[in-house]
């Protein structure tokens, strides 16, 4: 067993998106910049009632924190050549409300604007990794 465990900080750059899979489990998926110059992106993936939550209240813009499952998957391009895509199959979502201060690095947290998400765990077997449509 692999543990691949990710906490990663950032700025929601694609809103996320909601789809259900065919036994109507929601998943949602966002993508997050976590690094200033825009060039560290990265997928982020949540399933049921945490799918449900994330596309109500988070949007492109907001800064969020995440907690889950680091993940890679391969995919065939049309040239054959494999392409790895990581991704971050979230147990939580955090909005920070992190804010910038006199353009320095400073970062100082707003407390009214911290909202927290938890996954609660899913059953491997509920999930067929075919059917997520991202």
């Amino acid at each position: 067993m692999t543990l691949a465990k990710a906490f990663l900080t950032g700025v929601v750059v694609k809103a996320p998106e909601k789809r259900f899979t065919q036994n109507d489990m929601p998943i949602a998926g966002f993508t997050l910049n976590f690094e200033q110059n825009n060039e560290s992106l990265i997928r982020v993936i949540a399933f049921g009632q945490l799918a449900d939550t994330v596309t109500a209240t988070i949007s492109q813009g907001d800064n969020v924190a995440v907690e889950g499952r680091l993940q890679v998957n391969t995919y065939k391009l049309p040239n054959g050549k494999d392409k790895k895509v990581f991704e971050i199959n979230a147990n939580s979502v955090e909005k920070t409300g992190v804010q910038v201060q006199n353009s320095n690095t400073e970062v100082q947290n707003s407390k009214q604007d911290i909202v927290s998400f938890n996954q609660e765990e899913i059953s491997e077997d509920l999930i067929d990794e075919d059917e997520i449509p991202f």
